[in-house]
């Protein structure tokens, strides 16, 4: 096996947990890329077909629906199959869905590419990924990897977006599924020479720890352990709150503004390439913030960081509709937003794992990342449906706000204490 012989090298120097990381968070940019992709093509495919804006994010809030629900099932996947095995086949799903769109002619083909195929795959890698990696290489830092390997979702808007746009304003919409495709079926290769399953496979321990881990080797139906972690954690109040405000994070980013924030722009006269350029400076802003809320989820208290980001990005939201949307106007609340986009990722992570432990968070997060996208995909059509029925994003935005707020409250009411015991009865 060819990884041995190179962990074997880098030791000393580099630690393989490290590798895994790095093309942990490429494959992260990639899917972030990929999910990102209907936001630039939502105009061009009105202006293509004549298609509704409600009927495309109908198929984008599908797509972001079961991104969320394949969770759970991707975290058990991923111990009974093994992480790679797991990675592979989501990214032939991705591929697949990418290059299959760019001949669809019907709103529901753009529903079976953008929506089941692109959620399954995207829904497959993304939330549950980046926790099952750091859960299985890392005993040391891992809320500071974690907030990097969050942040390659903002990465992806910022490297993908731009280029993409361009595309778009320069050749064929078509051409961009092209690139994605391309982009996916690279990572393939990656992943099936680079990626091995656990320490124990390139003869180390995790990184920081002086025991391998072996527990996350589930052998059960992966069904079965998902709706047995899902069952363990409905009996808690702790779940039900994370629940639900992740609910409301996915519906105030991914939902409204990753979706709608582009559409808005030419709403208002703003040139898509300039609109996709805000959501890349978000991204940049994103890549600070994340990454700090990781290093400051090792060392605060976890509920009073959400409360504060919550609190934050419910005012940016209720600010927007009420900006000038000039060049300092939209800048200031980039900038404000962005530094706020997904930082809620790490600490709900953390306050999973201390609640429920280190072999049932996968599985239990997946449910919680599953209220994510089921808010994501509620305020995608939400949003697209208030924009055909009253022409304008106000109502979306200031909804959004509010709840926002509300989450903020909701934080403080998490409890981080673990219970006496725990049984995973995993099947």
């Amino acid at each position: 096996m060819l990884l041995q012989p190179l962990a074997a090298r880098l030791r000393g120097r580099l630690h393989y947990a490290y590798v895994v990381a790095a093309l942990t968070f490429l494959t992260l940019l990639v899917v972030a890329g990929i999910r990102a992709t209907p936001s630039v093509l939502i105009v061009p495919l009105e202006k293509n077909f004549g298609w509704s804006r409600d009927s495309i994010t109908l198929a984008v809030s599908i797509g972001l629906a079961l991104f969320g629900l394949m969770g759970p099932f991707a975290a058990a996947a991923m111990q009974r199959f093994g992480v790679r095995r797991t990675m592979i086949v989501a990214l032939i799903l991705l591929a697949s869905a990418m290059g299959g769109s760019s001949f669809v002619t019907t709103p529901f083909g753009l529903i079976l590419t953008w929506g089941v195929l692109a959620g399954i795959g995207t829904g497959t890698m993304a939330m549950v990924l980046g926790v099952t990696i750091v859960n299985r290489w890392f005993d040391k830092n891992r809320g500071t990897v974690l907030g990097l390997l969050t942040a390659s979702t903002a990465t992806g808007q910022l490297l993908f977006l731009p280029i993409l746009a361009w595309v778009v304003a320069h050749h064929d919409w078509r051409v961009v599924v092209w690139i994605v495709a391309i982009a996916a079926i690279v990572l393939i290769a990656l992943v099936a020479l680079l990626m091995p399953e656990r320490p124990a496979d390139v003869g180390l321990y995790r990184y920081g720890g002086s025991a391998d881990d072996t527990i996350d080797a589930v052998r059960g139906n992966p069904l079965v352990a998902a709706f047995s972690a899902l069952r363990i954690a409905s009996r808690s109040g702790t779940f039900w709150l994370l629940f639900a405000t992740f609910f409301i994070c996915g519906l105030s980013t991914n939902g409204l503004i990753g979706t709608h924030l582009i559409a808005f722009c030419v709403d208002n006269g703003i040139p898509e390439v300039k609109a996709a350029g805000l959501l890349a400076m978000m991204g940049v802003c994103d890549i600070i913030g994340t990454t700090l809320s990781g290093w400051l989820s090792d060392r605060y208290d976890n509920r009073v960081l959400l409360c504060a980001y919550y609190a934050l990005r419910g005012l940016s939201l209720l600010y927007l509709p009420f900006s000038d949307l000039s060049f300092y106007g939209l800048g200031l609340f980039t900038v404000f937003y962005g530094l706020d986009w997904i930082a809620t990722v790490p600490p709900t992570v953390r306050l999973t794992t201390q609640r429920f432990g280190n072999q049932l968070a996968p599985l239990i997060y997946g449910w919680i990342g599953a209220g994510h996208q089921l808010g994501a995909a509620t305020a995608a059509f939400g949003a697209g449906v208030l924009r055909v029925q009253t022409n304008r994003y106000v109502e979306a935005f200031l909804v959004a706000g509010t709840a926002c707020l509300v989450a903020a409250m909701m934080a403080l009411l998490i409890r981080s204490r673990p219970p006496a015991q725990l049984q995973p009865a995993l099947g």
